[in-house]
């Protein structure tokens, strides 16, 4: 009887999985090269994950830049961009598995998607692979996002992270304590990893403000996720199949244990705090106790999003701030420039402080050139959840990806002129003709929560180091700038520091 009923089950069988990685594709893409659309051609099961994977990314994270220049930093993030742009265009097509991506880098193209409410384009939902980051808020659609975004939205309010400036100030001097010891029992000067020493003070940060403990505190859940993070960014390079997570692979029983051990800890995390008084105002707080009486949000999601923004809170400002101080190493005419505007702001003595923080113009600039020339997501996805008409020309079918390559439009010559690849802050003295030219957050509904989080952070930072300390880069430093889950640098960021007197 299974004998038969296999029989006949076969050719139904066999119909679905051809329709599915074989006939379907190659309609799709057939669709696109009618519109003049072309890119690498289709291959059944993988499509070409597999090339970008082990030859593209492999080719170009073995090789680094001849010298710290940004000219290169486009092919060293996305090279299959880089590569494939330069045989199909700026605007192709390409496969990960049988799923169409179509790469995207027009800023007219890029806002229309963006800006876009009839949620015609919507979030890549997270695989079981990857759901560990990009779970809660981050891969939420239609009533569940709304509601979690008006939480989250009230939790990293401006004035509220205002609020939180002292505390930024309390773990800036404390890192910068610890530095003055190494440097006085070395002489005049000494070497920092800048991107170890910005780790661990976003963590601090993040700890101390959002969730109402410290570094300390939460040091084993920092540890945890930068465990999972070779995991999660293995989940978003190979092609998802269905059910394969439970298997008792040793990647995934790996996976189960870091997973159940820092849901533990967060849970017991939440619990401890939630009874603090002080802590009413913590991002756990207000997700179990949201200030509209119909906004009740499951535990399982309070814990989702608890992990999202402990991992999120810590890389994202850790790593802007080392490319910063990579930048203001090699560039000592603009760091003379945001210490002179320090000091007259802030006082030769003073630390910054809310009244203070918003006349840092020039520091503003800095910071805004520096995610020009490595925003710390490098990119965007967007799913087409319906057929579209794009631009007002192009016919994209329902459920084609698209990949939005921030790091090349940040980096365009055509948008930003004929030192697009070179450090000028100059050019954010005035506001942006186009919006969708710059974007390192993002932008429409969907813009990052915690932008205004990371921008005070990093000013806070960045003043009170720039007046206490003059430093230059490394001759140790090797610039290889390397897309993991954030832009990053890939042998750590070395920089020489010596007090001011």
């Amino acid at each position: 009887m299974s004998v038969w009923l296999l029989l006949h089950l076969l050719p139904p069988l066999f119909f679905v999985v051809f329709f599915k990685l074989v006939w379907n594709p190659l309609r799709i893409q057939r669709h696109f090269r009618q519109q003049g659309i072309r890119g690498p051609s289709y291959h059944p099961i993988f499509g070409n994950s597999i090339q970008i994977r082990r030859r593209m990314i492999v080719e170009a994270e073995s090789s680094c830049l001849n010298s710290f220049n940004h000219d290169g930093v486009v092919q060293r993030v996305m090279p299959h961009f880089h590569n494939w742009s330069k045989v199909y265009g700026d605007l192709f097509l390409y496969w990960f598995g049988s799923t169409p991506r179509l790469a995207v880098s027009d800023p007219d193209l890029i806002k229309e998607i963006l800006v876009n409410n009839s949620g015609s384009f919507g979030k890549i939902q997270a695989t079981p692979d990857t759901r560990v980051f990009f779970g809660g808020l981050m891969g939420m659609e239609g009533e569940k996002w709304i509601v979690h975004r008006r939480i989250t939205t009230h939790a990293f309010n401006l004035e509220r992270i205002k609020e939180w400036i002292p505390e930024m100030v309390d773990s800036t001097r404390n890192m910068m304590s610890k530095w003055d010891a190494k440097i006085g029992a070395n002489g005049s000067e000494f070497e920092f990893d800048v991107h170890k020493e910005f780790h661990d003070l976003a963590a601090d940060i993040i700890s101390r403000t959002a969730f109402g403990s410290s570094f300390e505190e939460g040091k084993r859940i920092f540890e945890l996720q930068q465990r999972q993070v070779m995991l999660v960014l293995q989940g978003l390079r190979n092609v998802y199949i269905p059910g394969f997570n439970y298997v008792p692979t040793k990647m995934n029983r790996l996976r189960w244990k870091l997973e159940k051990e820092t849901t533990e800890l967060i849970r017991k995390l939440i619990e401890k705090n939630k009874h603090r008084k002080q802590n009413s105002q913590t991002l756990p707080a207000l997700l179990m106790s949201p200030y509209k009486k119909d906004d009740v949000i499951p535990l399982d999601d309070i814990l989702s999003e608890c992990k999202t923004f402990y991992f999120i809170g810590k890389e994202a400002p850790a790593h802007f701030l080392t490319w910063t101080f990579l930048l203001l190493g090699r560039h000592q005419e603009w760091q003379n420039k945001a210490r002179e505007e320090v000091v007259r702001v802030c006082g030769a003595n003073a630390f910054p402080s809310v009244e203070n923080l918003a006349e840092l113009k020039i520091v503003r600039m800095i910071l805004n050139e520096t995610l020009r020339l490595y925003p710390p997501a490098g990119l965007m996805m967007r799913r087409v959840t319906e057929n579209v008409k794009l631009g007002g020309r192009l016919d994209i079918p329902a459920g084609t990806e698209l990949f939005l390559a921030m790091t090349a439009v940040h980096h365009d010559v055509g948008t930003w002129g004929e030192d697009a690849n070179e450090f000028n802050p100059m050019r954010f003295a005035e506001p942006r003709n186009h919006l969708a030219s710059f974007f390192p957050f993002g932008l429409g509904a969907r813009v990052c929560v915690g932008q205004n989080l990371t921008m005070v952070e990093a000013k806070t930072v960045l003043a009170m180091i720039v007046r206490q300390y003059s430093f230059t880069i490394s001759p140790s430093y090797v610039h290889a700038p390397m897309l993991s889950l954030t832009l990053q640098p890939q042998y750590g960021a070395q920089i020489t520091f010596s007090k001011r007197s």
